[in-house]
């Protein structure tokens, strides 16, 4: 029994020596030759301390493990570190509602007993939450009373902590001279006490302040002092975030081909690690060097990958940036283009003059050729002019599915954040108020409920918008997901696909999805139909699409196409294909599509 204690607490204090697996293995297997309740709580609780940071989705499962054997024997003090713990790695996976969930419990649990050191971590790690939403004034509060916390303990490596975390909040309002202040007030504390992780945060912090006010030098000193004790702690985690820093201090500094190969090697070690946020943040500058250096279709494919990230995080957005990017990508191919148009024009214009010539020399077989080929002329014009509509046709198709982002971005990034920040505020106000009747408290709890049903509303919308299954899996997949969020009792649906183990052109998914989605919207609208029938089939290279109904039907005789329709008419042009309508009143209605591929 002692002797598995001593094996797994060495794992745990040297775990930086050996991989994250291997830890959690090493926990796995001790875990269970633990009799009493006391020493598998502190397990798992310095599990959660030691190793947390080196696998967001181990520390949730293993986290939450603890966290229901603690709930079950009614212990606050322990609940409420674990509750903190797992809050943090949902942080850092980007679910920051979950995070402020978790660590309001913790509050809650830890203000019942005499732990003041964890309930500081824990006013720490929501004071850092409200850093990450930019509510500034309540992440300055809650530092405030981290700190208080602290000093009440003499506690010097929580005050450094809260003195570099709270230098953040300067940095963001610009305050760089109250910023360095705390990052150099860390340090020295840091310093004295000899506490190498604490050196290293607020080293790389002092980096960050003088790289935005372009002091490179300084700022280069620093984060080499900072990797070299990371190097030698072999702390994986904050040398990711190292590598990172000096990928941006570089580009700042005008030197992009070192900062292209720091973010990189910080780009393998986060995938590794499985630490999305920090990729999406490495891609960005990625995007930004090879957009510096004139090189658009590398930039824009860096953008679209950050894209892919934070959609897998539930944060679908579409920034100016993006579309600045295309639109120098698209410009800088009309110009050659046009370059290659001129060309051809002018060797056409040769050809025009010696043709012109034989007319004047009075050969019929030379005015014979010319005639011909004035007729290829035309025709290519002709096929110009088709392929123009056609480029015509897929820039308003574009433009839609630009506008439907952007307004499915402003509702996640907008409202969404606004009443996720104000589902917070309530949560934190309820945790602080003294109700004078349990019928208020009632009230109160059932106003928070409204407006978190409002949040998941506004994401449901956002969504359905822009769907995240259509980016991330196949078109049959997305309308899975569509079809399952109709409620089955006013409509039951029945949907069949074939041939889709595979994606294929994502224009083509996209305006494919928007039709049956219109459909199915349009059989909800006017047809009172309960049940819905749906086939998509794709093979050789075709797809066959029927939606029918058994709803009111309508006489086609004397229907008048609505826009919804004509919509639908134009996407199907669009993509070179057919669409039928048929109809009778008190026969539902069928819709029937081909569609090339």
């Amino acid at each position: 029994m002692r002797s598995y204690r001593l094996v797994f607490f060495f794992l745990l204090f040297h775990s930086a020596a050996a991989t994250a697996q291997n830890a959690v293995d090493s926990f796995e297997a001790a875990i269970d030759q633990y009799r009493t309740y006391e020493a598998k709580i502190k397990a798992y609780i310095l599990f959660g301390d030691k190793i947390g940071l080196q696998n967001f989705d181990n520390a949730i499962r293993i986290g939450e493990e603890g966290l229901k054997l603690a709930e079950k024997k009614a212990d606050s003090a322990s609940a409420g570190q674990l509750q903190r713990q797992v809050g943090e790695a949902w942080y850092f996976k980007g679910n920051y509602e979950e995070a402020a969930k978790l660590f309001f419990r913790s509050i809650s649990a830890l203000e019942k007993t005499h732990e003041k050191d964890a309930l500081a971590k824990t006013y720490n790690a929501l004071a850092k939450l409200y850093r990450k939403t930019r509510d500034l004034g309540q992440s300055l509060e809650n530092y405030d009373k981290a700190m208080a916390l602290y000093r009440s303990l003499n506690d010097s490596a929580g005050i450094a902590a809260i003195y570099n975390e709270s230098g953040v909040v300067f940095e963001y309002r610009k305050e760089y001279d109250k910023a360095i202040e705390h990052y150099s007030t860390s340090l020295r504390i840091d310093e004295i006490r000899k506490d190498s992780v604490g050196i290293c945060y607020a080293l790389s912090n002092l980096a960050g302040v003088y790289t935005l006010q372009n002091k490179f030098p300084e700022a280069e000193k620093y984060l080499y002092r900072s990797l070299a004790y990371r190097q030698q702690m072999k702390d994986s985690f904050a040398l990711i975030l190292n590598y990172s820093d000096l990928g941006s201090v570089y580009f700042s500094a005008g030197q992009p081909e070192k900062a292209k190969a720091y973010i990189d090697t910080s780009n393998r070690l986060a995938e590794m690690r499985h630490y999305p946020e920090l990729q999406s943040t490495n891609y960005e500058l990625l995007s930004q060097i090879e957009e510096k250096q004139g090189n658009y279709k590398a930039a824009l494919e860096y953008d679209k990958k950050k894209m892919v990230i934070r959609d897998s995080l539930f944060s679908i957005e579409k920034t100016k940036q993006i579309q600045e990017l295309n639109t120098r990508y698209e410009t800088d191919k009309k110009e050659l283009k046009i370059r290659e148009q001129q060309d051809k024009i002018g060797l056409q214009n040769i050809l025009m003059i010696a043709a012109i010539i034989l007319v004047l020399l009075g050969s019929m077989l030379a005015y014979a050729q010319y005639r011909k080929y004035q007729w290829r002329q035309e025709a290519k014009t002709q096929a110009q002019i088709l392929r123009q509509q056609d480029l015509a046709a897929k820039a308003v198709m574009e433009a839609e599915e630009a506008e439907r982002r952007r307004i499915a971005t402003d509702l996640h990034d907008g409202v969404g954040q606004t009443m996720s920040a104000a589902m917070m505020n309530l949560s934190a106000y309820e945790h602080r108020a003294n109700f004078p009747s349990e019928e208020e408290r009632a009230s109160f709890s059932k106003i928070i409920s409204l407006v978190d049903a409002g949040c998941k509303e506004v994401r449901a919308v956002s969504h359905n918008m822009m769907p995240n299954a259509l980016l991330n899996n196949s078109l049959d997949a997305a309308i899975r997901e569509f079809i399952d969020k109709i409620d089955a009792h006013s409509l039951k649906v029945h949907f069949y696909s074939e041939g889709f183990k595979e994606n294929f052109d994502a224009n083509t998914e996209t305006v494919l999805y928007r039709i049956i989605q219109e459909c199915v919207n349009n059989v909800i609208k006017h047809s009172r139909a309960d049940t819905l029938d749906i086939s998509l089939i794709k093979e050789h290279a075709e797809i066959t699409a029927t939606i029918e109904d058994n709803g009111k039907g309508f006489d086609m005789k004397q229907y008048h196409e609505g826009i919804g329709l004509k919509n639908i008419r134009t996407r199907i042009e669009y993509l070179k294909g057919t669409v039928d309508f048929k109809s009778e009143p008190g026969h539902g209605t069928l819709v029937a599509l081909h569609i090339p591929v």
